[in-house]
Order: structure tokens, then C-alpha cells, then sequence
């Protein structure tokens, strides 16, 4: 009979768990392999889980227990505790030195053809041809649910290049120097939290000449068409610092803050915006000025800024032979880029709110208490029917402070048998929206206004509203701070596509301005908080000049802190010495 030898006991004198290194003999065939710790109180879960192995490991398993909990049935893995330990499994894995270099993916499609199923991205034609996940193989009474073949589908694919025209990038409004300190970054989402109730405004002065609106042109149509003529009128759109009637009322410090409509919409539908712009605002005292830099974004109108690929300006062209070229623009931009369609839809603009007025009495002009204060004895080209009302509106939150602030406002005209418009009624305020080519980029998916303007009137104004939201919101912003009655909105359209010189009146539609916002989804009390957080933050900052600037590409509006020379000439003069300076150093 065999005896039977007790094996030796390994102590680990130093109190761990497993045999101590020292009790190894030198020859022992593991001795180099790490050793991986675990909990006693862990239970083992698996020795091995066939379904989560990678081609690496999956050889070092290869010798361990089949008998494991690694998978269910069908492949699928049962969810359980991990292993202590098992961080550090890694130690034990295999790695290919050679082969890896080697190894390509060719292919990772499932070997056999699936046909059916919820998916149904089998045989269905509609999931091939126009982009419908439901075609003919996912179900079988797909086909009055597919017309044509996945055709209605067809209409929403992306264009060619779209991809590109998503990541096109715009040029800042405003040049930022390096030297400008960034006081404040907002970004539109936390602009759409503010709110502010503001009562009705106080009127302080009141300038120019009203003639009446002519009614006419409420009455056109399609079928009796109108030309648009050129009209030889001076209107000016002065900024707010070189108002002399704001300077006279920021010497007797009525208010806080001084603007004008105009700017002051911009700041209030700032939420819309998608173009870049950017206001100078210039704190003296406890007076805060918000101006408008000259041929900025103020001077003109946007035309589909809204729209999903609005109008493009054409990319600047460069020598790739000589990078240190300076890019050329093209020599003649076509008439339907970003910057030609504003520039038109201004002239159109201007031309309608001229021609739409009678000047010949009756009825009869409307002087206000006041002249133009912008037009010189020097003048000899007649004014345009303007009207401007100075109104105060009252942003303080508590009855312990006072914040104030005093708006330049414009109206065009006066509706004849709608009031004495010297106090405020029967006021309006003339826009005109634009058709330039319905086919061409950035036209936004707009019909053909001769076609469908008398007939579906409701398709072109909700496509005119989904292009144009932001300048929409300003004119009816700018309506109802000027306390206009009515908003007159012409459509201008070109005789022809191809030119740009041309137009004829098609239609003009009349609404009442805070009906019109209303519709338009635009908040006031949104747009009052605004502009008191932007007054509130200026009045934190010490005396100087900053600018507000909307982010060309980004939802975002920034405050910098910027010199008193900036966009004043004398800014201009250093900036050609230091230019010299340089050319003279090299």
C-alpha cells in the first residue's frame, strides 16, 4: 500500500493572502508570472467569458474552464459582479509584434443576406432610392405609404456639397484687435431666460415733416402690377451721439441710456440673429450711449438671414503658387450674393417708402413741433417723409432706483382719417420684403410670388417669416416702439431674375405692430430684459468706450474693452503710422 505524504503548506509570514516569494525556490516554473489579487470575500464568478474576448486574449483562455457563466444562450452575455482584480487581468494578455502591422478590416457586413424584419433595410426600394427606413421588405403594405419608389423621400436630400456650405465661415462685422480685452461672454440661451415689463413710454420731443400714406397701393394686386421708380429724397440715419436733440437731453440728464430704434431692435431680437453685427456703446458719467459704427451692418437690410442656406458672399480667391499674396475678390460679385441682395433689398426699401406717400396736398403735409434737426440750410434735394419721436421708457425694477432710458423713433407716414398724427395717431411705418430668384441659393425654398402671392398669400408670408424672422422682428420691434398704428409692408419683386435694376410692386400688406409681433413670437419683455442686463453691465465698468459684437458663427455676443480712438479717425491715422513705422523698419 502506498503511504500518503502530506504536501507543504506555504505560509506567508507576512500576513497577506498567497504563498510569500520567499518560500519559491529558484528553479520554480512560475516565478516570473505576475500575480493578480482578489477578495476572499468576492464569489468567482467565471473562469472564462467566451463572448467577451478579443482575438488578443482569446488565446490565453484557451486552456481555461469551459464550464464557466461567461455567456447565455444565443450569445448574449450575463450580466454579473466583477472579479477583484480583474483591472489588472491585462498583465496575463498576449500581444502580436509582428502581425498586427499586418492586419486590415476588409469587411465587417454580416455574411448571410437579411431579408425583412423591423428594420427593413432588406429588399425595400424606398430605403435605397429616397431614403424611407419602411420599405417594400419591412412592410408588406408599404406601397401607398411610399409613393413612387421612396419619391417622397426624395424632395429632403441633402444637396450637393452641403456638407461644405454647413461649414462656410463668416468675416466678423468688426475688425478685433488684438489689443481689445473681452469683458463679457453671453451666449443666446441665457439671453432667452430675461425678462423685463416696461410701462408705456413718456414722449419728450418730436421732429420733421409726415405726408400721407397713399392708399392705393393697398389695393394692388399681381394682375395690376406697379413700378418701382427712383426717388430722389434725403433721409438720414444719423447714430445716436451726433443726434444734437439727444445731446440736448443727455445735458439735462432725463435718462440713462441713449439710442435710437434701430439699434436698440437689433439689441432686443439679438436671439435671431445670424448675421454678425456689432454696437459701440460709450459711457460718460452715469449716461450710457449705444451709437452705430458708419457703413456697419445698420446701414443696410438683410435679405434670408434666417433662411437653412442663406445667401453667400463668393469666397476670397488665393495664388496657391504664392501664399504670401494678398486674395482678390472677383472682379464682378454675382447679383444674388449676400452682400448685392442687402444693397438691393436697401434701395428697394428706401424707393417704396418714397413713392408710397402723397406729397401733393390734399391731403395735406404734417409738420411736427419741430423741423428736421439733420437737414443743413446748405440741403437743396427735398426731404423724404420722416417723423421722429424721442420717447422715454422707464426700465427700473425697484422704486428705489432709476434707470431710464431715451430712444430716437421713426415713422413715415401718417394714415389720412385715422386721427391727428401731430399727438401720435394714425402713425405708420413703411417696409418692403423682396423676391429676387426663386431658383437660385439662398432663396430659401420661397414660391413664385406672381403665382402665389394673390392666390396662397398664407405660404408666401409663412416662408417669408421662417427666412426672415430676425428683420421681420426688428420692423415690428421698431413699430411698436415708435407707436405706429400700422405697418405697411410691400412685395418687391424683379421684373426679371437675371436683373437686379428693376422691380415692380406686387402687393403691400398692412397689420397692426404688436398683432404683427405677436405672430412673429417676438417678446418685448424678452428684449427689455436685454437691454437692462447689457445697460446693467456697462454701468459696471468704468468710464470709456466698448463694443458689443454678435459672434459671425457662433450664438454668442462678447463686450470688449476697447481704446477712445477706436473707429474715430484718429484710430485710422495710427494705424497708418504704425503701418509706415513697420514699412520704414523693414
Amino acid at each position: 500500500m502506498a503511504s500518503f505524504e502530506l504536501p507543504p503548506i506555504q505560509d506567508n509570514p507576512d500576513g497577506g493572502w498567497g504563498p510569500s516569494p520567499l518560500s519559491f525556490p529558484q528553479d520554480f516554473k512560475f516565478r516570473d508570472i505576475p500575480y493578480a489579487p482578489f477578495s476572499k470575500a468576492d464569489k468567482l464568478g467565471r473562469f472564462a467569458d467566451w463572448n467577451d474576448l478579443t482575438n488578443d486574449n482569446r488565446q490565453n483562455a484557451a486552456g481555461a474552464s469551459i464550464g464557466g457563466r461567461g455567456g447565455g444562450p444565443g450569445g448574449r452575455r450575463r450580466e454579473g459582479p466583477q472579479t477583484f482584480g480583474s483591472g489588472v487581468a491585462n498583465a496575463f494578455a498576449y500581444f502580436h509584434v509582428e502581425d498586427e502591422a499586418s492586419f486590415s478590416l476588409v469587411d465587417n457586413k454580416p455574411s448571410g443576406p437579411r431579408r425583412g424584419g423591423p428594420s427593413g433595410f432588406g429588399r425595400g426600394r424606398g430605403a435605397s432610392r429616397g431614403g424611407n427606413a419602411a420599405g417594400r421588405g419591412g412592410q408588406r403594405g408599404g406601397r401607398g405609404f411610399v409613393p413612387g419608389r421612396g419619391g417622397a423621400q426624395r424632395g429632403g436630400r441633402r444637396g450637393w456639397r452641403d456638407w461644405e456650405k454647413n461649414a462656410r465661415t463668416r468675416e466678423s462685422s468688426v475688425t478685433i484687435s488684438p489689443q481689445w480685452q473681452v469683458l463679457e461672454e453671453i451666449e443666446f440661451h441665457r439671453l432667452a431666460k430675461l425678462r423685463l415689463d416696461v410701462d408705456e413710454p413718456e414722449d419728450l420731443e418730436s421732429c420733421g415733416r409726415l405726408f400721407p400714406y397713399d392708399k392705393t397701393y393697398d389695393r394692388i394686386t399681381t394682375k395690376t402690377e406697379r413700378s418701382l421708380q427712383l426717388v430722389d429724397r434725403i433721409k438720414y440715419n444719423t447714430t445716436t451721439s451726433d443726434d444734437p436733440i439727444i445731446q440736448q437731453l443727455a445735458s439735462k440728464e432725463v435718462a440713462t441710456v441713449y439710442t435710437t430704434d434701430v439699434i436698440l431692435s437689433v439689441l432686443m431680437c439679438a436671439q435671431r440673429s445670424v448675421y454678425p453685427w456689432d454696437i459701440v456703446i460709450v459711457r460718460e458719467g452715469k449716461k450710457v450711449f449705444f451709437d452705430k459704427r458708419d457703413g456697419g451692418p445698420f446701414d443696410t437690410v438683410t435679405v434670408n438671414e434666417n433662411a437653412t442656406d442663406p445667401p453667400q458672399d463668393p469666397t476670397v480667391s488665393t495664388n496657391p503658387n504664392n501664399p504670401n499674396e494678398k486674395p482678390t475678390q472677383p472682379e464682378t460679385p454675382a447679383i444674388n450674393t449676400a452682400t448685392s441682395l442687402s444693397l438691393e433689398a436697401t434701395y428697394i426699401n428706401q424707393n417704396f417708402g418714397f413713392q408710397s406717400v402723397i406729397e401733393t396736398a390734399p391731403p395735406p403735409a404734417v409738420d411736427f413741433e419741430k423741423p428736421n434737426p439733420f437737414y443743413g440750410p446748405d440741403e437743396t434735394e427735398p426731404l423724404a417723409s420722416c417723423g421722429y419721436r424721442y420717447r422715454i421708457f422707464d426700465m427700473s425694477i425697484t422704486e428705489d432706483e432709476e434707470v431710464k432710458i431715451c430712444v430716437r423713433t421713426e415713422v413715415d407716414a401718417y394714415i389720412p382719417g385715422q386721427g391727428n398724427p401731430q399727438i401720435g395717431q394714425g402713425l405708420a411705418t413703411i417696409r418692403a420684403l423682396n423676391e429676387f430668384d426663386s431658383r437660385a441659393q439662398g432663396a430659401g425654398g420661397a414660391p413664385d410670388w406672381r403665382s402665389k402671392l394673390d392666390s396662397q398669400r398664407g405660404a408666401v408670408v409663412a416662408t417669408e417669416m421662417k427666412n426672415n424672422s430676425c428683420k421681420l422682428a426688428k420692423w415690428a420691434v421698431q413699430s411698436v416702439l415708435a407707436g405706429a398704428e400700422a405697418l405697411k409692408i410691400g412685395y418687391v419683386s424683379r421684373v426679371g431674375p437675371r436683373d437686379n435694376t428693376r422691380h415692380v410692386i406686387l402687393s403691400t400688406a398692412s397689420m397692426r405692430p404688436s398683432d404683427f409681433a405677436a405672430q412673429l413670437n417676438v417678446s418685448l419683455s424678452n428684449g427689455w430684459g436685454i437691454v437692462r442686463t447689457v445697460t446693467d453691465l456697462c454701468m459696471k465698468m468704468p468710464e470709456g468706450k466698448y463694443v458689443l459684437v454678435k459672434d459671425p458663427n457662433r450664438p454668442v455676443i462678447r463686450l470688449y474693452s476697447v481704446p477712445l480712438t477706436a473707429f474715430t479717425g484718429e484710430d485710422e491715422e495710427d494705424e497708418g503710422e504704425e503701418a509706415d513705422d513697420q514699412d520704414s523698419g523693414n
